[in-house]
């Protein structure tokens, strides 16, 4: 579905963003890993086993001159850019009270702003393109309902959904798609960070009764990068098992 077609995802060295990137290489695409971590950006992309179809690269997402360079490298590589996975992200949880203006900072500037970067930097190589491209944010279903304690976090998973509508309206003319997903609870690190009784908590919310994986939510970022979505733009996709409809 992504045959000759170029991707970059963003926090693509683990978790959700790996295995985006495992479902994109076996499509056929070439794969451009950006993570905080070279090193690792380095490993995971190896790892995809497509040899030179796949970079790893160091990518701090907060930097515009890092998330152009990015984008650039693609062009670089592979001679374009047709998918964008904006999907770096972590989280710094505490109540309001708890809660310092460096954590509230610090999430904002990573999932909101990291979105927004690297949706300019996207729409500005595939405008000019031929075929223009596909953008996809990854948000978060606490960007719909909230979580208690994630002030920052849902503040700005909420974010990126007004950047997906409005940055749809801004490019869709160049063809350009923009939209967005939101994951519920799916088997990452991130669960065995949290205590048994939260997560007993959040899956009696879930009628489909049980956690996601990360692939399922790779198949539904495929989805949008590929053409079976091609009038599809400005949408946001919950991958929740029905949590909080």
């Amino acid at each position: 579905m992504l045959k000759n077609r170029t991707a970059v995802i963003t926090g693509g060295a683990n978790g959700l963003g790996l295995a985006t990137a495992v479902a994109f290489a076996r499509e056929g695409a070439n794969v451009v890993i950006g993570d905080l971590d070279a090193e690792q950006a380095a490993k995971a992309a190896a790892g995809l086993g497509i040899g030179a179809r796949a970079v790893g690269i160091g990518c701090n997402v907060t930097s515009a001159d890092d998330v152009d360079a990015l984008a650039q490298a693609a062009r670089a590589s592979f001679g374009g850019l047709d998918v964008w996975v904006n999907n770096a992200g972590f989280t710094r949880d505490a109540t309001m009270r708890k809660m310092s203006e460096d954590d509230f900072d610090a999430v904002i500037s990573v999932h909101l702003k990291g979105a927004w970067l690297g949706t300019r930097a996207a729409a500005g190589v595939m405008r000019d393109q031929p075929g223009g491209g596909s953008i996809i944010n990854v948000s978060s279903i606490s960007g719909k309902v909230g979580n208690p304690g994630q002030t920052n976090y849902s503040s700005a998973k909420a974010g990126i959904v007004g950047l997906t509508k409005a940055a749809a309206k801004e490019v869709g003319f160049a063809n350009v798609r923009v939209n967005a997903v939101q994951p519920g609870i799916i088997r990452t690190a991130l669960i065995d960070s949290m205590k048994p009784e939260v997560l007993q908590a959040r899956l009696s919310e879930v009628p489909l009764a049980r956690f996601g994986e990360p692939e399922e939510v790779a198949s539904v970022i495929l989805f949008l990068a590929c053409d079976l979505s091609s009038y599809m733009t400005g949408t946001v996709l919950e991958i929740a098992g029905g949590r909080n409809i």
